[in-house]
């Protein structure tokens, strides 16, 4: 039996689509459909039920998936007993949304490149949304993102979170702002339906703000020209506010509105077929967790600059209050 087959059936029945099997494995529709067409002529029974309007899997095809994924998983284990070499180049298609690319991505796929010089990417820079509907029907390998994939056959891990903060440009004073002197400026924040700009919503709400106009921007770099034009004050993940404020062009602001964490997860399929996409996602989860806990103890320790005044916002009871309005709508970022 050849096992290509084999593993093409195997993505076929976890994306429900031979289209997306395809895309997965970077082949044409038509040789998957040959492939699933000669395991069923040699098995003697139908794997897929094509009587049915929507994708299912024949009676044969539901007590098949079990034989096929423990005949890839004992090729894995074969491969690693006996090490048998990898020498083809493969690639490896990574999302993850923008405030990723500005702060720990490059450096994860940097090393990446090092430990594995056969390795190509295709990165995609988009919004969670879109990251979680792609690597759901197979287009991607790994994501990192706002929200988790939650799919059968999809490993979501939590990673370090980043702080957010508002930016304004580098002429502003840098004394803390009380919520009366935030709110006399524009704010912005990005798109509309993101984590961010609903944590700031539910934070405005939560302090009892009404009518305060925000203005929703897609890009960081297009919120930090912005903000350092004086247009108005901006949120921004801390680890790339840091970064712009070092090169001159923004000023972080302590204000008396606690702003939520732009929480973040690495979702990938736990695919036993190929060792060498498998242990490089893994050499990149635990990339970007060493990343991210960098980040954030470097954060902690100017989080709260010595006798600086800790604002509370009006109307609430501390970050509870805050995460409770704004935890309805974890959107994309």
């Amino acid at each position: 039996m050849n096992l290509k087959f084999v593993e093409a059936f195997i993505w076929v029945a976890r994306l429900r689509s031979i289209t997306r099997a395809a895309e997965k494995l970077h082949l044409t529709q038509s040789a998957v459909s040959n492939r699933i067409a000669a395991l069923e002529e040699e098995l003697g029974a139908d794997l897929i039920d094509r009587r049915s309007p929507r994708f299912r899997l024949s009676g044969a095809g539901a007590r098949f998936m079990d034989y096929a994924e423990k005949l890839l998983l004992v090729q894995r284990e074969m491969r690693d007993e006996f090490g048998a070499p990898e020498r083809q180049p493969f690639t490896l298609r990574i999302g993850a949304i923008e405030s990723v690319l500005h702060t720990w991505l490059i450096p994860t796929v940097d090393a990446l490149k090092r430990s594995s010089p056969r390795i190509n990417f295709e990165l995609t820079i988009e919004t969670t949304l879109n990251l979680v509907e792609q690597i759901r029907r197979g287009a991607l390998d790994l994501v990192f993102s706002a929200q988790p994939a939650r799919e059968e056959g999809l490993i979501d891990e939590t990673l370090a979170a980043f702080d957010m903060v508002f930016v304004g440009a580098r002429t502003m004073e840098p004394a803390p702002l009380d919520l009366e002197t935030l709110l006399r400026h524009d704010i912005l924040t990005f798109q509309r339906g993101s984590q961010p700009h609903a944590s700031l919503v539910g934070a405005l709400r939560a302090a009892s703000v009404d009518g305060k106009h925000v203005h929703a921007v897609s890009s960081i770099s297009a919120l930090a020209l912005l903000a350092e034009s004086g247009f108005g004050l901006a949120t921004l993940p801390r680890p790339v506010a840091e970064q712009l404020e070092r090169s001159g062009r923004i000023r972080i602001l302590e204000t008396a509105l606690p702003l939520v964490p732009l929480p973040l997860y690495a979702s990938y399929w736990n695919d036993a077929t190929d060792p060498a996409p498998r242990q490089a996602i893994r050499e990149a989860v635990a990339a970007a967790r060493a990343h991210g806990a960098e980040y954030s103890r470097q954060a902690s320790a100017v989080r709260f600059p010595p006798g600086a005044p800790e604002f509370s916002a009006p109307g609430t009871k501390g970050s509870d209050a805050l995460l409770a309005g704004s935890s309805a709508s974890p959107g994309a970022s």
